[in-house]
């Protein structure tokens, strides 16, 4: 009985000293009688009182601060933060309920805070550190908690929380990669199609009276004019059936089948189709890597890598790859079937295989296909820019003929 006090007793102060204290509106008055408004934190109302006594401070009104909404995903980068702080925390020396009762008092992030807050106290009420992240699906991933399960049970915590850091940053550092190379010729294409709509909107109407006395006009001409008349007259209708082509492409896009329909289409695209091809192993090969790393059994990390792919048919083959992998079948030639692993990468996932170093293969397999990637992206955003430039150049050039042709003939005409 009393063990079990005890043990009740720890718990509590664990919980007060891990946990962020509550907040305190408060109205007050000071020594001058000027009315004084803020917010505090305080671990009750009485102790709020005190310390507004304890500053020369009249206390009027005092009431609980309301907590801010959270919920929703934490950024990535935010997350690699926290792995990477705790992993430091813990090759320091410090506790780890203690480091999760500092990430919890961080001020930066409170949504991810509060989360490492509730890890700290389901972790004192003697959960895993693995089953307590588990409850916040939103913000720790199923990867994430099967490494850190996987650290806890071989007591190597502190290096997955590193290489979970690790892991986070490259896959941001991927997708800013991809992001950054494909913003210009986005708002290159913004811009263009700002321009040609400024102009059917503005620009081409102006013309539509005088053309409307001349009887023979150019095809190019009266598509111009009819073009620009559904712009302005139907605006409503033309945006109506944007918004609605956009809601059905999303709709679409949901569906599994349609969506592997169309991924398989993109595949055949020329330099396209082999470039989301790599970007989807690359990931699918860095997150393998990592989890056999990390002491993840096969299957298991199979599983997880095939969700992380991004691509149903990667996926698809994954799926294969597992069945085939737990009746004794080597990993290699599952996947050659999907089609998107070149000749060299399948070699290379081959040899890793025979050799009994697969973790790290695929992990060195990956840096080499995002360097790939990078230079391919290099190579298409130079060609881009060009033909994203000719393309508006000439639509900007048809509109100005289209305009300028009727007028020439009229003069010579005249």
């Amino acid at each position: 009985m009393m063990h079990t006090n005890g043990r009740a007793y720890l718990n509590r102060c664990a919980r007060l000293y891990y946990e962020p204290m509550p907040s305190f509106a408060y109205i007050a008055r000071d020594a001058g009688g000027r009315r004084v408004k803020g917010r505090a934190d305080a671990a009750n109302e009485s102790a709020m009182l005190t310390d507004l006594a304890a500053r020369g401070l009249a206390p009027i009104r005092v009431d609980a601060a309301r907590s801010r909404k959270r919920g929703g995903r934490v950024g990535v980068r935010a997350l690699s933060a926290s792995y990477r702080q705790l992993s430091e925390l813990l090759r320091s020396g410090v506790p780890l309920l203690r480091g999760l009762g500092l990430l919890a008092r961080a001020k930066s992030n409170p949504t991810l805070a509060a989360a490492w807050g509730e890890v700290a106290e389901s972790l004192s009420g003697g959960e895993r550190l693995a089953d307590a992240m588990d409850k916040h699906p939103r913000i720790f991933a199923p990867v994430h908690v099967a490494m850190i399960r996987a650290g806890e049970r071989g007591a190597f915590l502190e290096p997955v929380l590193a290489r979970l850091a690790t892991l986070l940053e490259q896959q941001a550092d991927l997708r800013g990669r991809v992001i950054g190379n494909l913003l210009y010729p986005a708002v290159l294409l913004l811009v263009g199609a700002g321009v040609i709509v400024a102009s059917l909107v503005f620009f081409v109407p102006k013309f539509a009276e005088f053309f409307s006395k001349m009887p023979d006009l150019p095809i190019a001409t009266r598509l111009l004019l009819a073009t620009s008349a559904i712009v302005t007259a139907h605006a409503w209708l033309t945006v109506s059936f944007v918004l609605a082509t956009l809601v059905g492409v999303v709709i679409a896009l949901r569906n599994p089948s349609v969506r592997l329909q169309m991924v398989r289409t993109s595949m055949r695209v020329p330099t396209l189709g082999p470039l989301f091809a790599s970007i989807a192993v690359a990931r699918f090969a860095r997150m393998l890597g990592t989890l056999l790393e990390n002491g993840i059994p096969m299957l298991q990390a199979l599983d997880i890598a095939r969700d992380s792919a991004g691509n149903p048919i990667l996926a698809d083959a994954v799926t294969r790859a597992s069945e085939l992998v737990r009746h004794g079948e080597p990993l290699s030639k599952p996947l050659a079937d999907s089609g998107l692993f070149p000749d060299d990468v399948l070699e290379i996932i081959s040899v890793g295989e025979s050799a009994n170093n697969l973790p790290s293969v695929l992990i060195r397999l990956a840096d080499t296909m995002e360097a790939r990637i990078d230079r391919t992206l290099g190579m298409l955003l130079r060609l881009m820019e060009p033909a994203m430039l000719l393309v508006i150049a000439g639509v900007v050039m048809f509109i100005f003929l289209a305009l300028v042709v009727p007028m020439m003939q009229l003069s010579s005409q005249l």
